[in-house]
């Protein structure tokens, strides 16, 4: 099956440019990052060959994968039968999950692709009524990124929008060597725990508009960058308009969009 196995990454890479993790301690390292707390369903994405999704099938939960190749369903299909039902030959990023979940709960899982990693944390973001957990490997800085404070170079959009919604935790590092093909970083695990109050206290279509305009300039202080909101200089004279972006806190990024939210 090794040698097979094998055969189905070497296709399914070139397609997709993902590198498939073969470390199996690795792999029930990440299956274990997920609580399995307010959800019966769980969502791998981008299972590939199956090597995290044998330690997911061992949980008490549902365990569903959606995956875009058809090499590594076809795979799947054949290695992993009770998992056949439950496996989802579709683009994440374009198809409606609820036609699956139905407005019910679920966490999501992974060892993501790089060049949409950022865009499935966007997405999960779209849905985060339904996602109470949210775990899995992603290129390290882009996971440091996520999980980084006010104040740190990495500091930015994914950051702030991340952690409005959800407890952001880096757990650990994995090097490349445990790959197949190896890339040429190291990546890097998070969870994110929706928080209990997770509805933000101030428009919430707003608040995702402050920050992205914040950080598209972030260099400027946000009395600069937030120009095409034409607020009053009175309310622009606050101390909060003195600062750049990346000195602003998720609480402090939820006032800014309170207070724009008042002068419109």
């Amino acid at each position: 099956m090794a040698n097979n196995s094998n055969q189905y990454q070497v296709k399914a890479k070139k397609h997709l440019g993902q590198h498939f993790l073969n470390d199996e301690s690795v792999a029930q390292k990440i299956a274990n990052t997920l609580s399995l707390q307010g959800y019966d369903s769980v969502l791998e994405i981008g299972p590939g060959m199956g090597v995290l999704t044998k330690y997911l099938l061992k949980k008490d939960t549902s365990t569903y994968v959606i995956e875009i190749d058809a090499e590594s369903v076809r795979y799947l299909q054949s290695n992993y039968l009770n998992l056949a039902p439950r496996i989802i030959e579709q683009d994440f990023l374009k198809y409606d999950l609820n036609k699956v979940f139905n407005g019910k709960p679920f966490a999501i899982i992974g060892n993501f692709p790089y060049n949409i990693s950022s865009q499935i944390v966007f997405k999960a973001l779209e849905m985060r009524e339904q996602i109470p957990e949210f775990s899995g490997m992603f290129q390290k800085e882009v996971a440091q990124r996520i999980c980084s404070e006010e104040g740190s170079k990495v500091y930015g959009i994914l950051s702030v929008l991340t952690q409005a919604f959800y407890k952001a935790e880096y757990l650990f590092t994995v090097p490349p060597n445990v790959f197949n093909p190896p890339p040429k970083v190291d990546s890097g695990v998070l969870r994110l725990t929706r928080k209990e109050h997770f509805k933000l206290p101030c428009n919430e279509k707003l608040f995702f508009k402050v920050v992205k305009q914040a950080f598209q300039q972030r260099r400027k202080t946000i009395r600069n960058s937030l120009k095409i909101f034409n607020l009053s200089d009175n309310l622009k004279a606050n101390s909060i308009f003195g600062k750049r972006p990346e000195q602003l806190s998720v609480q402090e990024f939820i006032e800014l969009t309170q207070l724009i939210e008042s002068d419109l």
